[in-house]
């Protein structure tokens, strides 16, 4: 395989790796509008995606380190800058949540997460933890890692950045569709690429992930937070 690919110029190897990451991406979004998977399902569908797209890149392209982005760690004070940064963004997104509750129908959202992902309240527990935790892990190494800081490699910070976000707001797009009006639904979509955006710029100069993943958890943790809520698994008298 490598005989085949190799050597790729500067602008091959921008085009294969664009057409890997758009692939990963509109995947994942025809299973969702296609499919009718379980939460675990699709997450396992996901894994191979995510893990085997970087990986058939660094089988054709000599040279690329398919784990680079896990290569320098953050350290002591990059570490306590991110969870302080985190637990900034959770708050944020708490305090946005009840800004916006009013125009949210929970009900909705419920049921389209109960059909469209077989989540409902006796395994939303461990599917909020796996998101939290494993899930913000891969997404952050496919559009982050190899999305964003290894597109980057070879070509402009700006291409990079913004087709990174893109990708990461549209894949989410079935996810949320039906959740509640197009104009929210938008507003959404809109926030999730200004939110790689700002992922990304958490990443900049630094050669790992680990500052995004952190703010992503956190981000996560708020979201589950009002899953929790919202399927009766605690009651938090300030969330309605």
């Amino acid at each position: 395989m490598k005989d085949i690919f190799y050597p790729l110029n500067r602008s091959r190897r921008k085009g294969l790796h664009l057409a890997l990451l758009v692939f990963g991406a509109a995947a994942m979004m025809l299973v969702d509008v296609f499919l009718q998977l379980s939460y675990g399902q699709r997450s396992l569908v996901k894994g191979i995606l995510f893990l085997i797209l970087p990986l058939i890149y660094s089988r054709m392209t000599p040279g690329f380190h398919l784990l680079g982005v896990f290569g320098k760690g953050a350290g002591k004070k990059g570490f306590l800058s991110s969870l302080l940064l985190g637990v900034l963004v959770y708050g944020g997104l708490m305090g946005l949540y009840l800004l916006i509750q009013g125009f949210l129908d929970l009900k909705q959202i419920e049921s389209a997460i109960v059909t469209n992902m077989s989540v409902d309240r006796e395994n939303f527990l461990p599917v909020a933890l796996y998101i939290s935790f494993g899930n913000s892990l891969l997404e952050e190494f496919f559009f982050r890692g190899f999305g964003c800081l290894k597109l980057g490699d070879k070509s402009s910070r700006l291409f990079a950045y913004s087709v990174s976000a893109a990708l990461f707001a549209l894949y989410h797009l079935p996810m949320v569709s039906g959740w509640t009006s197009p104009l929210i639904t938008g507003l959404g979509i809109f926030g999730l690429f200004l939110s790689g955006i700002f992922f990304n710029l958490l990443n900049a100069g630094k050669g790992n992930l680990y500052n995004s993943y952190m703010v992503h958890m956190f981000a996560n943790f708020a979201i589950n937070t009002i899953g929790l809520q919202m399927f009766g698994l605690i009651r938090l008298p300030f969330l309605g």
